[in-house]
């Protein structure tokens, strides 16, 4: 009797998707991520219009009403860590040489205008120019599953550094991220990121009209007004 092989299914790695331009068509550099994070912390805050306190009816009316979509915050913890790598050094020269070095950079920089815009800034201004071109970061896609694919902000970055090598070279480390959803409402409408957000909101959209409730409804439908 032949035995029976099993394949287990391959794990989808979280990942950044980081595209130089919001231009449609570009192509992204991926950051995929060493380890899943174990949590991701997610919050939501409304974003309604503040209440005229001197008009009690139009606060009445405008109870209900939002600006547009709830300001969302994702948290997260992301592990690093060369020390496997490092077992094998003849396959991973850029490990031996700056361990996790160039693993932290590539996160940081998602938080830096290039040099060269830096460099055409100052350019900018020798030459007397009264309005300098502010510097844009990349365009930023968290990538979590087919259902959470939404452009972010990064708006917190804090490492961990844990373990160093004889060059004192980090070799484990913990980066805590937090970023801000980009909404339709931050992104120009002809952006690669403004299509990326309404097909995120309209995901969450289709799920929810999958969402089968468990339990007997009946007696909580008839406590409810006519």
């Amino acid at each position: 009797m032949a035995s029976e092989t099993r394949i287990s299914p391959r794990l989808l790695k979280g990942a950044l998707a980081v595209y130089p331009s919001q231009t449609p068509g570009t192509q992204p550099k991926i950051i995929v991520f060493q380890y899943n994070p174990e949590q991701l912390r997610r919050t939501l805050a409304a974003r309604a219009q503040p209440p005229d306190k001197g008009n009690a009816g139009a606060a009445r009316e405008e109870v209900l009403r939002v600006l547009g979509p709830p300001v969302e915050t994702v948290t997260m913890t992301v592990e690093l860590d060369a020390v496997d790598q490092l077992e094998h050094p003849d396959e991973n020269r850029t490990a031996v040489e700056n361990g996790l070095h160039p693993a932290i950079a590539t996160l940081e920089l998602l938080l830096y205008p290039s040099t060269s815009t830096t460099q055409a800034q100052q350019q900018q201004a020798q030459q007397g120019q009264v309005q300098v071109t502010p510097a844009d970061l990349p365009l930023t896609l968290m990538v979590w599953s087919s259902a959470r694919v939404v452009p972010v902000l990064i708006t917190s970055f804090s490492v961990a550094e844990e373990m160093f090598d004889v060059n004192l070279n980090p070799i484990r480390a913990k980066v805590d991220l937090a970023f801000k959803v980009l909404t339709h409402m931050e992104l120009k409408n002809d952006s690669l990121g403004y299509q990326a957000y309404l097909s995120y909101q309209r995901r969450k959209e289709t799920l929810s009209q999958q969402n089968q409730p468990q339990g007997d409804d009946s007696r909580i439908r008839g406590m409810l007004p006519a």
